[in-house]
């Protein structure tokens, strides 16, 4: 076992980052990521309000990206970020919040979600899922159509939005209308040196898995659970009926060949719509590459007009 996998010495890394992420931020007054992700798409305007949603697990606060004016009840998306379920890294989304906002006319709510190894599964998931449901129920009040309803997103985000997807298929709801997994992790029961990659150094790492994995599900025997990795074959439930998936992967990266498996076992199940690989890009690619972000952030707000009944001209 490498010594990044034992549960307190990944714990005591973890929180290390979290550290080193924040006082980067307060040196920065605020102004770096945030600054530099405002600064992409300029064409996109920000239009947002502050929010926070009650669970049981902590109250969650959250950026609402609000579409322009015209809908008196547009469609909710509700988007996850990524961060190896360690990071609470919202702002870098923050060009997809606002593109998907214009070019696919939803309200998007830009999650802060409780991380671990503070929160270690299962209470991510728990949280994740109860704000899904208070977003559902709480529209009217809020200004947006709960029952036109999608989940997404990026990395570790994507992985709680295929849980919560699950958690909405098992326990009756509520009706997600498409979940947009993108480059997700979906199998941490298979460990990541056991993975493989189509170049020979991808931007996630073994050590960079050990640390997040162990972080996230200190228990190794919690982590074949259908919420953490529903692409091992351990999991073998009929997923007839849940809610239809549009899944990204990308090339070189190493979780490539999970995101493949769910999106056949998806497909089986008669709930994929799409499976959208992007050639020549790694994890997190579009970060730092703006036309194929671009290009994929169109073809997500493509499906979630079609999910949810948007027409533009």
């Amino acid at each position: 076992m490498s010594l990044l996998a034992r549960p307190a010495v990944a714990a005591f890394v973890a929180k290390a980052m979290q550290r080193v992420t924040v006082t980067a931020d307060r040196r920065s007054g605020g102004r770096g990521s945030a600054a530099a992700s405002h600064a992409r798409f300029p064409e996109y305007p920000r239009r947002t309000k502050e929010l926070t949603i009650p669970t049981s697990v902590a109250p969650a606060r959250a950026t609402v990206y609000l579409p322009e004016k015209g809908d008196l009840a547009p469609p909710v998306h509700v988007n996850f970020h990524g961060g190896g379920y360690v990071m609470t890294l919202t702002e870098p989304d923050d060009p997809l919040c606002r593109f998907l906002a214009v070019e696919a006319g939803v309200v998007v709510i830009n999650v802060d979600y409780v991380v671990a190894p503070q929160h270690p599964f299962p209470a991510p998931t728990r949280q994740a899922y109860e704000i899904v449901r208070w977003v559902a129920e709480h529209g009217a009040e809020e200004g947006w159509d709960g029952e036109r309803l999608t989940v997404g997103g990026q990395s570790a985000g994507g992985g709680l939005a295929a849980a919560v997807a699950r958690q909405a298929f098992e326990g009756g709801g509520p009706s997600i209308a498409l979940q947009v997994l993108h480059y997700p992790p979906l199998d941490l029961a298979t460990s990541a040196r056991d993975k493989r990659a189509a170049i020979p150094r991808p931007m996630l790492r073994p050590w960079m898995a050990d640390i997040f994995d162990t972080s996230y599900v200190p228990d190794i025997r919690q982590r074949s659970d259908p919420l953490v990795s529903p692409a091992h074959p351990s999991d073998t439930a009929d997923l007839k009926g849940i809610a239809p998936a549009l899944v990204i992967t990308a090339e070189y990266d190493l979780l490539r060949a999970e995101g493949e498996r769910y999106a056949e076992r998806l497909a089986a199940a008669g709930a994929l719509v799409e499976h959208h690989d992007v050639r020549g890009a790694d994890h997190g690619y579009d970060g730092g590459d703006d036309d194929k972000a671009r290009a994929v952030y169109a073809v997500i707000a493509r499906r979630l007009r079609e999910a949810t009944g948007r027409h533009f001209t």
